[in-house]
């Protein structure tokens, strides 16, 4: 327990009386990151809310340095948690620099004056952000991203040792995501401050997160960390995957593969099958796809997308089995796909399916592109 920072003991949360979810236990060491994920309506936000005092908990209890969340007055607490959640505050009449300005209160005198020195903090927070230039906007005019950016300015001058997020990405564009994501990481690894947020985006929380709950309804299904958490016998039923898949590889859902006799054939490698693959779906064409050694790229997207894959061990020949079975399901198809991959020893095999296809006359070669 030396190195745990945060932690839950039985933690129950809920409303008016009633839990929820029961005997919560995590536990985190300063400066990681916990991302909590589960479908719409599952208990995330009823989580954050509970550990930050905005709803009374249950049952149990959480730690920040083994000193009691229940027990600690909302003043105690907000000099050592930060919270931005989905609420949007009501920002009437004030400036960027007042809204993060707000920060500071847990530090101010009775009259909430700010000293030279709160305002310095309150600067440098928004510089932190990239928000400096921000500070006299009104804050009720700017963007959904720029304001997602004060938020966070207004929690940096908290001087917070954990901030929470109720899913800090919505409403934000790709750029913005990664922008915001970038700087809690920074933040995590550079000041130790430890974060804990609830994302939509599993993709963006496998690669951000160290830590990974997965909230569904009723229980903690899962705690642990990206590597133990994000396979598909995991994903796929904590959000009710089906028809679709989980790819591990990529961090992304695939949707359901077509059905019915394959009657294209896709040799290619190297990632060159990738946007054929999904082509095909959507175009409601079933389709087999290889000879792919199992260490290509294109493999985990074939499995899923795919009629039949012809796979091979890698680094090694070709079985001549495996390119048997491949050229009689090619010479049932109509249409043999080749995309632009290179052919070496290993996989000689293949040049000799795209020989047999252009006898045939079914061959159509394509490039990467669309």
């Amino acid at each position: 327990m030396a190195n745990v920072y945060f932690r839950t003991a039985d933690l129950s949360v809920g409303y008016q009386g009633r839990a929820l979810i029961e005997n919560i236990n995590i536990s985190l060491e300063k400066g990681e990151i916990l991302t909590l994920i589960g479908p719409n309506g599952s208990g995330k936000s009823t989580i954050l809310k509970s550990i930050t005092k905005h709803l009374a908990t249950i049952g149990g209890d959480s730690f920040v340095a083994d000193g009691s969340v229940n027990a600690m007055t909302y003043r105690q607490l907000s000099r050592r948690m930060a919270v931005v959640l989905t609420e949007r505050i009501r920002g009437e009449l004030l400036t960027c620099y007042d809204v993060v300005a707000t920060g500071r209160y847990p530090y101010t005198n009775t009259l909430g004056l700010l000293s030279p020195e709160d305002r310095a903090k309150v600067m440098a927070a928004m510089e932190s952000v990239h928000a400096a230039e921000l500070a006299d906007r009104d804050f009720t005019a700017i963007s959904d991203g720029q304001r997602q950016r004060i938020l966070l300015a207004r929690a940096i001058c908290q001087e917070p040792e954990i901030i929470v997020l109720d899913e800090p990405t919505s409403f934000l564009d790709i750029a913005h995501k990664l922008e915001l994501l970038t700087l809690l990481r920074a933040m995590a690894k550079e000041k130790g401050i430890t974060v804990i947020m609830s994302l939509h985006e599993i993709d963006l929380a496998q690669k951000v997160s160290d830590k990974v709950m997965c909230v569904s309804g009723e229980t903690i299904s899962h705690f642990g960390t990206p590597e133990a958490i994000f396979r598909p016998e995991i994903i796929e039923p904590l959000y009710g995957i089906a028809p679709g898949a989980y790819n591990v590889a990529f961090g992304s859902v695939e949707l359901p593969a077509p059905t019915g006799t394959p009657r294209t054939f896709v040799l290619c490698g190297c990632g060159s099958g990738i946007p054929v693959f999904r082509r095909l779906q959507k175009e409601s064409r079933p389709f087999c796809a290889g000879i792919l050694f199992t260490n290509d790229i294109d493999y985990p997207v074939a499995r899923q997308l795919a009629a039949r894959v012809f796979t091979a061990a890698p680094f090694a020949p070709i079985p001549e089995a495996v390119y048997e079975e491949a050229l009689a399901a090619m010479k049932q198809c109509d249409t043999v796909i080749v995309t632009d991959f290179p052919i070496a020893e290993t996989n000689g095999k293949v040049a000799a399916l795209i020989a047999e296809a252009r006898k045939m006359g079914t061959l159509r070669e394509e490039g990467i592109g669309p």
